[in-house]
């Protein structure tokens, strides 16, 4: 946001020097970018008038013109094509000083001697992106007769400052200077002065040339205020208006647009005129667009129109994209007569979301996405109408259009004396207080030890207490507050128990030599049939991204094992010898399919991954001594054929309190080769929020035994299918609590057995805490034990 100091001053009597200007504003909260200096050290640059011009004898493109600058005629050679005898133009001295930093002196061009040069507005120090086109290819030619030999700066009104403002996003209203001009009043106890808007003469009735106006989508619209003005003279706007806006960042472009942006730039409401003549029926529908409607805006872009987009359209097309950009077939020109002058307030959410979509950001869409007071429309519009009248731009037609069905009212806050100096640690009296508060507009009411404080509608950032306590604050000055030490009570910050539950296990598996990775969640449908899932398994009910990255980004993961075997197979064909992964990470499980109102279920997964002089007995122990240090001991580990991601042998399920914490085993060789790795692979996955509920971090000591221990064993041949840890289990349940270990030392299998059996040792340990056991005591149980195993496995006792 530019603020031209001088423009200010026109609102609010001021005279403080421009750094303690901006110096207090930034310390009440309106950020300072910089400051700008409009003459730009520009020095002897005079009014000329050209006397003669001729063609330069010795280069086509030159010529040579005769200038008076008052007291003298001066010879300066020129390439300038658009000045013709008579023309008032700026004029550079021997010795001047041009925008940044150009000094000119005496020369000669192509042996011809020139004496100065004249100058365009790019040399006076306007950026091209401001300059009127009709100005931009030549010298500047003044709009008049002035004094010959004035210094230009005064001629052109050169002095002074532009404030350059970074204006926040909940603060819409000082995107114009009537908004700073609060801010400044607020700063320093002025009283602003509003422009005027009254006019002075009114034509006709606005009913003979407007048939009708409606807003179809109130809830895109809820204001919509225009006036009409005829006999129009469409040409360039006076000097004074030109420099206006160039000073404030805006290219001039005729007297009506030139208007209605010098509106825009004083309010903060973007307008917009219509050539009248060519809006079908002359009749106005503020309505979404219809599907396949397109419409070619002033940039001369044919754009496709969607139904969320609001568009301003007469009885038969749209004729402008509401809120951002008008249509080229409404556009003022040259023969232009009558013209609608538009003022309105669009939804903010809306305007954003087409600006974005089309690529089109303008002055106006930038305005409105941030918000309009609906309550300054009639302001802004009539404003317009004055300055075109002051101007001489045409006949104003008496009456308006005003659709405006729900009124913006006055927000009501209270407001807490103690409270403010409670939040701000400061002792500001109540009176400083109201004073603040009306100083920026709101009005104040002190009743019953409290403040009654009406907030005007262009603050809609200002809606509970402790806003009103912000802005007390910032205009008081926080720099004025003497420092205090923090108020209030302490506490200790920590993870949760499921992140310190996880850090613990990380720990853990780094601790048994496996490496952490980290994978995305987003993976390839084709993923789940390299790992050979039935085509009804539960796990291919994955959620498709709506704007994936690719197709190997483009569905939620509901397993990791495609993510550990993606980098199992990268390091096998980089020629790692030996890997050891695991990860923990979500995967997402729909809980309705297709998704429509509820999110998905993430769940923590653990994938244990490796390959290389490991077999199933490795990944298993790694998997219970996990468990053992997580506390979770006594799994059963029971044989799993049914997953086709693994070797229908070589594979369990996990289970634990009847309660299925994951699987373990050697990856299928049909999946192994789907991911070129010519090594046996285990992996193992397991549901790491269950583990984490049944885990006991808690580690409870006790004494070293006392009395000994009495090791017996037991060899039993019985049928190969029988699992080992049957047994194991069988030996445990009928231990009297006497039984500290149980290890398994031999299995069997050859000659001296029958073909379908095996023979099984056991090592068991007996001790008992309580006191020494004897041979009896432990006989009876030993002997009670091998006969629980005969009965239920038909085992028979090897000799």
């Amino acid at each position: 946001m530019l603020l031209p100091v001088k423009w200010l001053k026109e609102y609010v009597d001021i005279d403080e020097e421009v750094k303690t200007l901006s110096d207090k504003l930034n310390l009440s909260g309106s950020h300072v970018e910089s400051i700008i200096s409009l003459d730009r050290g520009i020095k002897k640059v005079v009014v000329g008038k050209i006397l003669n011009i001729e063609k330069h004898p010795n280069a086509d493109r030159l010529s040579i013109t005769k200038i008076d600058v008052g007291g003298e005629v001066l010879q300066i050679v020129t390439g300038a094509n658009n000045i013709k005898i008579g023309d008032y133009v700026p004029v550079a001295l021997i010795g001047a000083r041009l925008s940044k930093g150009v000094k000119i002196g005496k020369g000669k061009l192509r042996g011809v001697e020139s004496d100065g040069m004249l100058c365009s507005l790019k040399e006076l120090g306007f950026e091209d992106s401001i300059i009127p086109k009709a100005q931009r290819d030549g010298i500047f030619i003044l709009d008049k007769e002035y004094p010959l030999g004035e210094d230009i700066n005064k001629i052109l009104n050169l002095f002074g400052e532009v404030i350059e403002f970074e204006i926040t996003p909940n603060r819409p209203d000082c995107l114009s200077i009537i908004g700073m001009a609060r801010e400044v009043c607020a700063t320093f106890g002025k009283k602003l002065n509003y422009p005027p808007e009254e006019i002075n003469e009114e034509f006709d009735n606005i009913e003979n040339y407007i048939n009708n106006v409606k807003i179809v989508d109130n809830d895109l619209c809820s204001r919509y205020y225009g006036k009409v003005i005829k006999d129009v003279k469409i040409q360039s706007s006076p000097l004074w208006l030109q420099l206006r806006l160039m000073e404030a960042g805006v290219r001039p472009i005729n007297n009506i647009v030139d208007i209605t942006n010098y509106v825009m730039l004083e309010y903060g409401v973007p307008l917009h005129a219509f050539d009248l003549s060519k809006i079908a029926g002359r009749e106005i529908y503020i309505r979404r667009a219809v599907e396949g409607e397109k419409i070619t805006t002033l940039d001369g872009a044919e754009r496709n129109l969607e139904p969320s987009d609001l568009v301003i359209a007469d009885g038969k097309k749209p004729v402008a994209i509401a809120g951002i950009m008008g249509g080229f077939d409404t556009e003022i020109t040259e023969s232009t007569n009558t013209i609608f002058i538009e003022s309105a307030q669009f939804n903010k959410r809306n305007i954003r979301l087409t600006s974005k979509r089309l690529g089109l950001r303008t002055e106006a869409s930038s305005r409105f996405e941030r918000g309009v007071d609906p309550n300054l429309c009639e302001m802004a519009c009539r404003r317009v109408c004055r300055l075109a009248e002051l101007i001489g731009v045409g006949k104003i037609i008496e009456n308006h259009i005003d659709e405006y069905e729900k009124k913006k009212e006055k927000r009501v806050i209270y407001l807490r004396p103690e409270r403010v100096n409670k939040i701000l640690g400061s002792d500001i009296k109540t009176d400083n207080m109201i004073e603040i508060l009306k100083n920026l507009e709101l009005e104040v009411e002190f009743s019953e030890g409290r403040l009654k404080v009406l907030v005007p509608t262009f603050r809609d950032d200002l809606k509970i207490e402790v806003d009103l306590i912000e802005e007390i604050g910032r205009i008081y000055g926080f720099h004025n507050m003497k420092p205090a030490h923090l108020k209030g009570i302490l506490t200790k910050g920590g993870k949760s128990y499921k992140n310190a539950a996880e850090d613990k296990s990380k720990e853990i598996l780094k601790g048994l030599g496996l490496n952490e990775i980290t994978t995305y969640s987003f993976v390839s449908p084709k993923c789940f049939d390299k790992i050979n899932l039935h085509e009804d398994s539960i796990k291919r009910r994955y959620i498709k991204l709506i704007n994936p990255l690719g197709e190997d980004y483009s569905v939620m993961r509901t397993t990791l094992i495609p993510n550990m075997m993606e980098v199992l197979s990268g390091n096998f064909n980089y020629g790692v010898d030996r890997a050891y992964a695991y990860e923990i990470g979500n995967i997402f499980i729909p809980t309705e399919f297709p998704i429509k109102d509820k999110l998905p279920l993430e769940k923590r997964t653990l994938c244990i991954g490796m390959y290389g002089e490991v077999d199933f007995y490795t990944i298993k122990g790694i998997v219970e001594e996990f468990l053992a240090n997580v506390g979770i001991k006594g799994c059963d580990y029971l044989r799993e054929e049914n997953y086709p991601t693994f070797h229908p042998g070589r594979t369990a399920n996990i289970i634990y309190n009847n309660k299925v914490l994951g699987v373990l085993g050697e990856i299928h060789p049909d999946v192994a080769k789907n991911y070129d790795i010519k090594e046996r692979t285990y992996i193992c996955e397991l549901d790491f929020d269950s583990i984490v509920e049944e885990a006991v971090f808690e580690r409870k000591y006790k004494a070293l035994p006392k009395y000994p221990a009495v090791e017996r064993d037991i060899a039993v041949v019985i049928n190969k299918d029988i699992l080992v840890g049957d047994i194991e289990k069988v030996i445990w349940e009928n231990g009297k609590d006497i039984i500290e270990e149980v290890n398994l030392f031999d299995v069997y299998t050859g000659d001296q057995i029958l073909k379908d059996k095996k023979s099984v040792a056991f090592s068991i340990v007996y001790r008992s805490d309580k006191k020494t056991l004897t041979d009896d005591e432990v006989s009876r149980v030993h002997n009670n034990i091998i006969e629980k195993i005969e009965d239920t496995f038909d085992a028979k006792l090897r000799s």
